[in-house]
């Protein structure tokens, strides 16, 4: 029998009546018992999202209305594991297979058709025996051979596609990358209501380089999903990676619904927070990060305190509020990783020095040379482990210009920039929370050196394009250099991106008067 189904699920953060609860539209023939066939293609939708507990508590339903049914079992198997974030719970995914049947064989004579077999035989080998990398890898070699015997199952292919991005353990690997995105784009336009397909796409596509191929998907996937938060947020890693600051907004604002006060500081708020900090909606930025901050959960959540570092860093870096009384929280680092502490620390040493205030800035250097020692965190938030050390060079440049040793300071950050253009490619606001050339390009301003500076913030826009410190350095050194054009152009985007800036946001009298002179 053939199922062509589009299926409800819950949202646990907007309220049924006042959401849309569709999930897209799969085919994916089986041959479950009439009551369990809902809720098992209710789960691979759910899965497709990267909704997991939903996802399972479908396929457990499923399990109940047709214990026997192998698929079932194959579906709250895949739940636990999360390739895009490297994440596996091998012993809880061999027990759910150990609820089928005992053994490999036991379950595989469960099997109802060939195909089912074939996608038993996929997840006996991504939780069989030897390292995670050698499993992942065996999969979707299993993944790739299943997608190839049934060339009309998008919903092989499209789980062929995700297997690919889990090659790389977690980091992007742009050639594998860019074929999953070509094998879920082509599943796309063959069913365009299929969320796995447009949410893969967008995994595939999601840095500052190849964004632009992931936007018809990004533009999609929240309509084809909107019972599935993740689908609202997933957008927005194309649109932040282009700079669109309004879209990112309102895709992270659905994704945590409407009740602000039950929001906590988490991947979701970090991203709204940052998108805020971009439209000049600096208030508004920092009503978020208090409003996130006693929600860290009961016992506290070491992702939640890890978010909470970021979303500090972030503000005082975009808002350069460098006395902003957020500087006197004390944040526990307990189970926080060390990008995540290395960023708070850069941005509290950049306000102590900015501020005047020496001896912090000297202490949080200290600090910062520790931090980038410690060990890469266990966690879904690991970050790159240079990432410390480059802000560790980025403060100590600061502290060398603050000394009056300009091409100490230049040469530490053209240092420091090489090891930031060497890492790999990522999604996101940046962990280098004050990328090198933006910084660079400020130092070299100040010194008079616009030319030169207007090349590093050039640079600083291709790797985080419309960033709104960038754009604002490129339209100051562009003038200053006589490059009127560039300039008229920087200062017309920056007009438009702070169409509802806060009316006292520093620079925002100057874009307006330029702006205005360069229409």
């Amino acid at each position: 029998m053939h199922y062509l189904v589009a299926l409800i699920g819950a949202c646990a953060a907007v309220p049924l009546a006042a959401q849309d609860d569709r999930l897209g539209t799969i085919s994916f023939p089986n041959l479950g018992a009439k009551a369990a066939r809902q809720p098992f293609i209710r789960g691979v939708l759910l899965l497709h999202s990267f909704e997991y507990e939903d996802a399972a508590k479908a396929f457990q339903e499923a399990q109940r209305a047709d214990p026997g049914f192998a698929l079932a079992y194959w579906g709250e198997a895949m739940t636990l594991t999360h390739p895009v974030w490297n994440e596996q719970s091998l012993d809880s995914a061999r027990a759910v297979l150990n609820r089928l049947a005992p053994t490999p064989e036991a379950r595989f004579a469960k099997a109802r058709t060939p195909r089912e077999r074939g996608y038993l035989e996929a997840v006996e080998i991504l939780y069989g025996d030897g390292p995670k990398a050698e499993r992942d890898t065996l999969y979707s070699a299993a993944m790739g051979r299943l997608a190839a015997a049934y060339p009309n199952d998008l919903e092989a292919a499209a789980f062929y596609a995700l297997s690919l991005m889990g090659l790389s353990q977690g980091t992007r690997n742009i050639p594998t990358y860019m074929r999953a995105g070509a094998l879920a784009e082509d599943v796309f336009l063959k069913n365009p209501d299929h969320p796995g397909a447009a949410h893969y796409v967008i995994h595939a596509f999601d840095d500052p380089i190849h964004a632009p191929l992931g936007l018809r998907a990004a533009r999609a996937y929240a309509k084809i999903a909107p019972g599935a938060d993740h689908a609202q947020h997933m957008t927005s890693h194309i649109f932040l990676a282009l700079g669109m600051w309004d879209e990112t907004v309102a895709a992270n604002e659905a994704a945590v619904g409407p009740d602000r006060a039950t929001w906590p500081p988490g991947h979701y708020t970090a991203w709204l927070d940052y998108g805020y900090l971009q439209q000049g909606r600096v208030a508004e930025a920092r009503r978020l990060i208090e409003t996130t901050r006693p929600n860290l959960g009961d016992p506290p959540r070491p992702s939640r305190r890890a978010h909470l570092h970021t979303m500090r860093a972030h503000y005082l870096i975009n808002s350069e509020r460098w006395s902003d009384s957020i500087v006197g929280w004390t944040l526990d680092t307990s189970g926080v990783g060390p990008v995540p502490q290395a960023m708070d620390a850069f941005a509290l040493g950049y306000a102590a020095l900015s501020r005047g205030d020496r001896p912090a800035a000297d202490s949080l250097l200290l600090a910062l040379g520790e931090i980038a020692t410690l060990p890469p965190a266990n966690d879904r938030y690991r970050g790159n482990p240079q990432v410390p050390v480059i802000l560790e060079q980025e403060l100590r440049a600061l502290l060398r210009a603050a000394d009056g040793a300009s091409d100490e300071a230049l040469a530490l950050l053209r240092e420091a920039s090489g090891l930031e253009e060497a890492l790999p490619l990522e999604f996101g606001p940046p962990d280098v929370v004050k990328p090198t050339h933006e910084l660079m390009g400020e130092l070299l301003l100040a010194q008079g050196r616009a030319p030169e500076a207007q090349q590093e913030f050039v640079r600083a826009l291709a790797l985080t394009p419309r960033r709104t410190l960038s754009l604002l350095g490129l339209a100051r050194a562009a003038a200053a250099a006589g490059d009127t054009p560039v300039a008229a152009q920087a200062w017309v985007d920056l007009r438009s991106i702070w169409r509802r800036a806060d009316p006292d946001l520093p620079g925002l009298a100057e874009v307006t008067r330029q702006s205005a002179q360069a229409r």
